[in-house]
């Protein structure tokens, strides 16, 4: 059986708590239909907080002042993202996962990983480092530790986060994102073309991909 190839870039920001359940999700969904699609998959970059200072905010304190929310209503939020979370596979943290970060230097590492095909390898580790460990993600040696982990050298990664070049080409990412009018993260964008939006079900993507499997010739 000939694979129908299709191309997946997710729309995302590394410290997004709905942005590693969705990619769970559709992996999920991408394994039971890997018998008839070929996938190449790829992120873009969405800063949530491209203002959020170096030494970041609580994510307690950014939760109740963006949403209004109290105490009672952030703990319930919680409770209910850390069981959807377990679901998923995912270990969501907030012993440890404490603060959200600025995310501009994660997501030139993981353009970065483009160039040497390990996009989904880093963004697996930074899920694992960040919402389970608590890793501060703007932190530069951090960010090259993990590039070292998957076989990427630390010191081109260093030097990409003040490279003039990488900034140029993480600009024109940001500027098709822009384009595509993306109004919340994560979504997905299929074949350069129709997005898909949300943290959608396993079930949902599975039908999703069916039914585009049926449309193509």
């Amino acid at each position: 059986m000939t694979k129908t190839k299709i191309k997946i870039e997710q729309i995302h920001d590394v410290v997004c708590s709905w942005c590693p359940i969705g990619y769970s999700y559709i992996k999920a969904a991408l394994k039971q239909l890997d018998e008839q699609i070929e996938v190449e998959f790829k992120f873009l970059p969405f800063e949530l907080n491209p203002e959020m200072p170096k030494e970041g905010e609580s994510i307690e304190d950014h939760l109740k002042r963006r949403n209004n929310w109290n105490t009672e209503e952030l703990l319930r939020y919680r409770k209910n993202l850390v069981e959807t979370a377990r679901r998923a596979g995912l270990t969501y943290d907030f012993g440890k996962r404490t603060h959200y970060w600025n995310t501009a230097k994660a997501h030139t590492l993981i353009h970065f990983a483009e160039k040497f095909d390990k996009q989904e390898q880093v963004n697996r580790v930074l899920i694992q480092q960040y919402f389970t460990e608590g890793l501060n993600v703007d932190d530069a040696e951090s960010l090259a530790n993990i590039a070292s982990s998957v076989g990427l050298h630390r010191n081109d990664v260093i030097a990409a986060f003040t490279s003039s070049e990488i900034a140029a080409e993480m600009l024109v990412k940001q500027a098709r994102v822009h384009r595509l009018n993306v109004r919340s993260v994560p979504t997905f964008v299929i074949d350069d073309s129709e997005l898909v939006p949300g943290s959608n079900s396993v079930e949902f993507f599975v039908q999703y991909f069916s039914n585009l499997l049926a449309k193509t010739p």
